[in-house]
Formats: structure tokens, sequence, C-alpha cells
């Protein structure tokens, strides 16, 4: 479901365990139940490492549910769709080291790298780093899209 990103903010507030709500993003989506109560939302920025903000790569930023089943593979899996309408290539993901993943592995995401700290983000002039990822050992994760075909023609 289409949501502001004031009521994804609010809600991330409300669930999240350690990431403060996001200041903007590329695009929110939110996943609710029959009766349209919001049960999870998902936002995607441009990625905080450089190395990979490379204009066809798209990060999740904030992922959360009230435990709502399936929802968080649902919310993924319409991100992916949503990236891929909008031109995006790749879309990536960070979890903490010790979870498992299960509902990126759901949604297509293969587990890439695992990281610690702000390495990954930090270039010699300027470090930057998302909110609450300091010190603290990650996983990216990932999944793209198939090459273009070459359907012949003018090359």
């Amino acid at each position: 479901m289409p949501i502001a990103l004031r009521t994804a903010r609010a809600f991330i507030a409300w669930t999240h365990r350690y990431l403060l709500p996001p200041q903007g993003a590329k695009f929110v989506i939110g996943v609710g139940t029959e009766d349209g109560t919001l049960v999870g939302v998902v936002t995607a920025e441009r990625p905080a490492s450089r190395t990979y903000d490379d204009s066809l790569t798209i990060e999740v930023t904030h992922l959360t549910t009230d435990g709502t089943p399936n929802a968080c593979s649902a919310l993924l899996s319409a991100a992916w769709r949503a990236a891929r309408a909008m031109g995006y290539r790749r879309l990536i993901a960070y979890t903490r080291a010790g979870e498992p993943g299960t509902c990126l592995r759901a949604a297509g995401l293969c587990r890439v790298a695992d990281r610690v700290g702000p390495s990954d983000w930090d270039t010699s002039s300027q470090p930057q780093a998302p909110s609450g990822a300091c010190g603290v050992a990650h996983v990216l994760w990932e999944i793209t899209a198939p090459a273009p075909q070459n359907r012949g023609g003018a090359q």
C-alpha cells in the first residue's frame, strides 16, 4: 500500500529496535491487513556506501513490521518490484550479523559479504555511515536484475 513518509517515520519510531526513522527516502511502501491496518513499512534510499552509489543501486534502509507473518518478505518483494520499475538494477540491504536474514532469502536476496563497523562507508576524506551502524558487525545482501538482452538491430 502507498503511504506517506510521515506515516512510515511514525511506524518506524514505534516498532524499530535500534535505528532512528529516516529523514527522507526515494520511496516508501507499506503492507497492511485486509481491513487496512498498517503492519509494516520499508524505505529505500541511495546507498550509504559511495562504492555502491552508481545510480543503478537502491538500498533498503528501514524494514520493520509488527510481527505479522510474511510481512517482511512481502515488503522486500514489493520494494524490488518498485525499484525495477524505476530502472534500478540492484537492491541491497544490511542485517546485523546475528540476524538470520530469513525474509531476505524469501524475497530472493543473497548474502554477499560480512562487514564490520563503518569501514564499508568510510572514504579517506569523509567518513559516512548509516545511523546506528558504527562498530556493529553486519551482513550485506543483494538482489540483481538480469543483464539486458541485445535483441539485434543497430549496434
